[in-house]
């Protein structure tokens, strides 16, 4: 008889192989607890399980319901970690310990990761803050803000309401005004828009007061996964100025159930665009070690259909930069932090991250199968897939973040 092939013989090319092995938090119809797994392929590791089947010394980190005590126990563990679960997934010997303990991915029910301890959001396309500034500001003579090339823009999000893949999203309701209107009217919002975004986890916590340099990011962000700050832009113009986003944002916000270490993406780093305006020196990567970039491929679909592909390569401001700015005051992080890169966008119309950007503010619909869309419409399904380059010429696939708009209430 042929031999059965295991599912751990992952087909050659596939973007969740053994070079990759993103961090998730899944449960089954037989076993509704929590548990960490880690994804092979098309299937999904019991991470716990393997290391307790193992007498791994790192049961303790994977024998939980989240990633919390893998994400706070530092880079030196995830280091190692990570080398036994690559060990454990191609070392014919552990094959048979294995493979009971592999759960096909369609059979399980992927939860939020870790517990969000804060929420960030920063605007560090070069490419989206100059359309942003285009559309609303067409007489200026620059589309960005003065400081905009100094520091790392961000704002504090809510994140109570970070929400997995694959939860739908009420349609908010709100304030809105538009210019001609004598005064604010109340509904749902009229200008639902997605952002197309990369978040960065947080492991390694930091003490108040003590900023966190350039060079230690790697020592506190854990790993990555694909974001989507969904937007009501309606209610975001009639309510930010002068203090900023608040209820246009803080409705939700969907992250992927997969986070990919840092270290699954070694071969997709890059140098930053060259920036024409000198940093600070808190800021100033030009003599680091190693690149501050990702070269991350981003598609954006509605309802199935790619209405854009933004390069996370262009992104003016790196994550290290942006870790380095939130904390430069004092300000401390903790496990389970998330920040966001803000839309990512690149030069080409195609390469738009968000439908404000895309429709040019409604004034040029996208043609889609299903009719036109200026912004989103009740029923739409909105999906961020992304791949990066991996050793020897593999790709690294990122989770999916994918999120339905369902009515107002």
């Amino acid at each position: 008889m042929p031999q059965q092939s295991s599912p751990l013989d992952v087909p050659e090319g596939h973007p969740f192989g053994p070079h990759n092995l993103p961090y998730g938090v899944f449960s089954t119809p037989d076993r509704p607890e929590r548990r960490v797994g880690v994804r092979i392929g098309d299937h999904v590791l019991d991470a716990g399980a393997a290391a307790l089947a193992l007498g791994s010394p790192y049961a303790q980190l994977l024998a939980q319901p989240d990633l919390m005590a893998l994400l706070g126990a530092g880079r030196t563990a995830w280091r190692d970690v990570r080398r036994a679960l690559t060990a454990w997934v191609t070392v014919p010997a552990h094959r048979a310990d294995m493979e009971p303990l592999l759960h096909d991915l369609d059979a399980v029910t992927l939860h939020l990761p870790y517990r969000v301890a804060d929420y960030v959001d920063f605007y560090a396309s070069e490419h989206h803050a100059s359309n942003v500034g285009r559309i609303f500001r067409p007489d200026a003579e620059t589309p960005l803000t003065p400081n905009w090339k100094h520091l790392p823009i961000g704002y504090h999000g809510r994140a109570g309401t970070v929400v997995v893949s694959g939860t739908d999203v009420v349609r908010p309701a709100g304030q809105r005004k538009a210019p001609a209107d004598p005064a604010p009217v109340f509904g749902p919002s009229v200008k639902l828009d997605i952002e197309a975004e990369v978040g960065f986890v947080v492991g390694t916590p930091s003490a108040q007061g003590t900023p966190v340099p350039l060079a230690d990011f790697r020592e506190h962000v854990f790993g990555l996964s694909l974001l989507n700050d969904w937007s009501a832009r309606d209610i975001q113009a009639w309510e930010y100025v002068p203090l900023g986003p608040f209820l246009g944002k803080s409705f939700a916000t969907s992250v992927a159930a997969w986070v990919t270490p840092l270290e699954a993406l070694d071969a997709a780093r890059t140098a930053p665009p060259a920036r024409d305006v000198p940093v600070l020196p808190y800021l100033d990567d030009a003599e680091e070690d190693e690149p501050g970039g990702y070269d991350l491929r981003i598609s954006v679909a509605i309802n199935g259909h790619v209405v854009a592909e933004p390069p996370f390569s262009t992104m003016y401001w790196t994550a290290a930069q942006q870790l380095a700015q939130m904390t430069v005051n004092g300000a401390s992080l903790r496990t389970g932090d998330l920040y966001a890169s803000g839309t990512v966008s690149g030069p080409e119309p195609a390469q738009r991250g968000c439908l404000l950007e895309l429709t040019w503010n409604g004034r040029d619909p996208l043609d889609l199968p299903d009719g036109k869309r200026t912004f989103l419409e009740d029923g739409d399904t909105v999906t961020l897939t992304a791949w990066a380059p991996g050793p020897d010429g593999t790709r690294v696939g990122l989770g999916e973040v994918s999120g339905r708009v369902v009515p107002a209430g």
